[in-house]
């Protein structure tokens, strides 16, 4: 796997980076976004960290526009959940990882950012 971080993160990096995935849960991309433009140029961590967490924010957004028109065929209404679910594991398991210090990657995730 190409690791574009060649040296351990700080504990600042570690941090930020946490945070840009466990924004996901209450703000959706908006969190992970402002990290990442505010703090893209000055560590490669969290560059790389918070555009995995915006791409699966962007793409749990996409999953929740489906499931909400599948709605009317009532089949949304047992994937809404699922994806309530699956975004706070997800997130939780990837702030757990990055404050390790260890770079994660969301197993479902369309790539927009790369």
């Amino acid at each position: 796997m190409n690791d574009p971080v060649a040296t351990a993160p700080n504990n600042d990096d570690r941090n930020l980076a946490m945070l840009a995935h466990l924004l996901g849960i209450v703000s959706g991309f908006v969190g992970a976004l402002i990290i990442w433009l505010v703090k893209k140029d000055q560590s490669a961590y969290i560059d790389e960290q918070a555009k995995e967490a915006l791409n699966f924010q962007i793409t749990m957004m996409i999953a929740y526009a489906g499931a909400w028109m599948l709605m009317f065929v009532l089949i949304g209404m047992l994937l809404m959940p699922l994806l309530l679910v699956a975004n706070f594991v997800f997130c939780i398991l990837a702030a757990v990882a990055v404050s390790n210090g260890k770079a994660y990657r969301y197993p479902v995730v369309i790539r927009l950012l790369k």
